[in-house]
Order: structure tokens, then C-alpha cells, then sequence
């Protein structure tokens, strides 16, 4: 049940490090995330929904798929008692955006997304990962209804509730025997706020904020530790942290647009993780349901995006340095996480007055990370390796 919450507290917000998503459009995945004052068109709705405001006086609908390939990850301890590889993982992600019209003389807007935070899954085959991390498979599902209000000719303001659905899988395997089997979803609530201010034409400055969510993950379990067995109820809640994102974009007269974002993720609410197994006391219960420190550290990312539009193209890359939050005495299996340098590529073409359509690529590469510890039922001392991310984001907007 550890390794399956972990998951699940990635998967409710878009957040730095772990196994977040932050790139669910076109736009998102050519910028590296740098996409928020700058955010236009039916995105605009997810990524800063006071910005809808400014979109063209139009509906806007975008539809896109993005592929997710994850390398194998390659752990190996100096004394060469272990030396595995991770599965490689493939995933096909879809995601929707609208933003609509004005809706009548006060210029308000609506907006619509539906989208996947975070996620995705990571297997093992080999001792001692399969000991915490046989097998780790998560699906989200976030659906983020919005407003935006025009407060003056240069300052707007966006407000939106969050919806997000998880379910996820874990299993493991050690001698002894000690095992585990859980399933695991969750409902659980939020909202998001942004605000936009355009002192001049050709600047933008944004704040958006989404908020710090208590998820509570129900599911069953199947346990065994040595004689010890449990079949039943298994529960926890933990805190998700708040993510702020800070950003400012310029255009100049050539058509080239910078956009600058800081983002701070509160991961410091996550301190530790207490289970529920029914009220049931067992060796099997106590083993996998003693409290677990994590004391996770809040983050900060730094996202560059570069936007150059000519005649019917729109030609975008973006650079980002994405901390982790994971400290080296809580890191485990099922998230070998470091800090991140991304870098992407993208374009859109203009076919005529409402269609366009896009392509965008990002490869995230993790720092290789040396990890030594010395408590805990399954250690971890030696260092994680070729750790990368590969995203191709393709999809079609709709003007009408």
C-alpha cells in the first residue's frame, strides 16, 4: 500500500518531479510547461484561465494524443550484488480542451479541459526492486471545468474545479515470504485560480494557483508475511501538495514571444504515510501498515519557452530544470527520482480561419542519482541511471 500511494499523491495535480504530467497539449509539450502567461487559445483553459479573456471572440476546441516512452532505468550497487533494469513503458495519452465565446457584453469565458496529470507505470523483474516494486500501474483522469472575468482592460482573473479519478495497481514479492496485492481509486476534489495582468500590449504577467488535496484512497489488499495473512480493506489519506506557478512573457514586434516561469510545489506537506488495514492487527498488517516517514521537500522548476510565429506557422521550443522532491532516505523503487534537465521542439500550422493543427516533441533527461541508506526493510545503496522520458504531443484546434 506504500507504493501505491505514493502514486496516487503524484497523480492528483500537476506537479515538478515524480510522476507528474505537466505537458497536456501541443503548446505545453513544445514550451517544456513554459506556458502561462503566454497561454492562448483552447488550452488556455487548463494552463491560465484568466487568459481566456484575450482568446479571439470564437469557440475553441483542441483535441490531442501524446506518447509517452520511458527508458529502462538501471540500478547497479558498487559491490556488484545488484545490477537490473527497470521495464521500458509505453503509454498513449489523450486530452481534450474548450474555450468559449464571450458570454455576453461582460467578456466572461468558459473553459472545459479533461486531462492526465500524472501517472504511468513502472515494473521490475529483479531482486531487490521486485522486493517494494514488482509492478506499479497508475491511471488518472482529471476533469477541470473554469470561468474566466474580465476585472479591467488589463487585468483578468480565472477560477476552476478539479476532478480527479485514480486507480492503481501494485504488487510485490520478497522471501520470507512477504507479499502484496492492492488495488486502489479515489474521487477527490479541488480547484484552481489564475490571474492575468497586461500593463502593456506586448506583456503578460500570471500567477495561477491549484490547491493543496487530501487524497483518500480506498482499495483491498492482499497480504502475506510469513504465516501472516490479511485479505480486506485497505485505506490512507495523505495531503497532495499546492503548486504556484509564476511566470511573465514578452512579445516583440517580430513576432517572437519569451515566457519565464517559476513553480513552487509545497511537497513539504507530505510528511508521512499511515495505513488503515480494517482495524485488523496482524504481523501482516503491522509489516505493511507501521507508519513510514517520507518527509518530502517542497520544489521549484524553472521553465524557459520561446514562441516565434510567421505568416500561418508557429514555430515553439522550451528548456526547463525540474527539482525532485524526493529526499535520499525516503527514495524507493517504485520512484527513483533526481532532478530533471528538459528540452522540446514544436510547431502548429495554420490551414485556414478554423483549423490548425500541431506537433511537438520533449525529452525529459533524469540526473543519474547515487542513493545510500541505512534503515529500512529493503536499502537501498547503489545508483540509478538512464533514467529519460521521451513525449511526442500531436493534435488538431477547431475555431468555430
Amino acid at each position: 500500500m506504500r507504493s501505491l500511494v505514493l502514486l496516487s499523491a503524484a497523480a492528483a495535480t500537476v506537479m515538478a518531479g515524480g510522476y507528474a504530467i505537466p505537458e497536456s497539449s501541443i503548446n505545453a509539450t513544445a514550451l517544456s510547461a513554459a506556458y502561462v502567461a503566454n497561454a492562448h487559445g483552447a488550452d488556455a483553459a487548463y494552463y491560465n484561465p484568466a487568459a481566456m479573456v484575450y482568446n479571439d471572440d470564437a469557440n475553441l476546441l483542441e483535441v490531442d494524443a501524446t506518447y509517452i516512452g520511458l527508458s529502462k532505468i538501471h540500478y547497479a550497487t558498487s559491490s556488484g550484488s545488484a545490477n537490473i533494469d527497470s521495464k521500458n513503458e509505453s503509454f498513449l495519452v489523450p486530452t481534450f480542451h474548450y474555450s468559449s465565446k464571450k458570454l455576453g457584453d461582460n467578456g466572461a469565458r468558459l473553459g472545459f479541459s479533461i486531462v492526465a496529470p500524472a501517472g504511468l507505470s513502472k515494473r521490475w523483474t529483479s531482486a531487490p526492486a521486485v522486493y517494494s516494486a514488482e509492478e506499479f500501474t497508475l491511471k488518472t483522469i482529471e476533469i477541470n471545468p473554469s470561468i474566466a472575468v474580465p476585472l479591467s482592460d488589463t487585468v483578468s482573473m480565472g477560477v476552476g474545479f478539479r476532478i480527479v479519478r485514480t486507480d492503481g495497481v501494485v504488487k510485490s514479492t520478497a522471501p520470507g515470504p512477504a507479499s502484496r496485492d492492492l488495488t486502489g481509486d479515489a474521487i477527490d476534489y479541488g480547484y484552481n485560480l489564475a490571474l492575468d495582468y497586461r500593463p502593456l500590449s506586448n506583456v503578460s504577467l500570471a500567477a495561477t494557483y491549484r490547491s493543496k488535496i487530501d487524497l483518500n484512497v480506498e482499495g483491498s489488499a492482499n497480504l502475506q508475511y510469513g504465516p501472516s495473512t490479511y485479505s480486506g480493506a485497505a485505506s490512507v489519506t495523505i495531503p497532495l501538495p499546492a503548486a504556484l506557478n509564476l511566470a511573465a512573457a514578452y512579445s516583440f514586434d517580430s513576432g517572437t514571444t519569451v515566457e519565464a516561469v517559476y513553480e513552487r510545489t509545497f511537497w513539504s506537506a507530505y510528511k508521512n504515510l499511515d495505513f488503515n488495514y480494517d482495524g485488523t492487527v496482524s504481523a501482516a498488517t503491522v509489516a505493511f501498515g507501521t507508519a513510514i516517514p517520507k518527509n518530502y521537500e517542497s520544489t521549484n522548476s524553472y521553465r524557459l519557452g520561446l514562441t516565434q510565429k510567421y505568416d500561418q506557422w508557429t514555430a515553439m521550443a522550451g528548456i526547463a530544470y525540474d527539482e525532485t522532491p524526493t529526499p535520499e532516505a525516503t527514495l524507493g523503487y517504485e520512484l527513483p527520482d533526481s532532478d530533471a534537465w528538459i528540452v522540446s521542439l514544436g510547431g502548429r500550422y495554420k490551414i485556414d480561419e478554423s483549423w490548425n493543427i500541431g506537433l511537438a516533441g520533449l525529452l525529459d533527461m533524469k540526473q543519474n542519482r547515487e542513493v545510500h541508506q541505512s534503515t529500512g526493510s529493503n536499502p537501498i545503496n547503489g545508483e540509478f541511471t538512464n533514467a529519460r522520458a521521451y513525449l511526442v504531443t500531436a493534435g488538431i484546434e477547431y475555431r468555430f
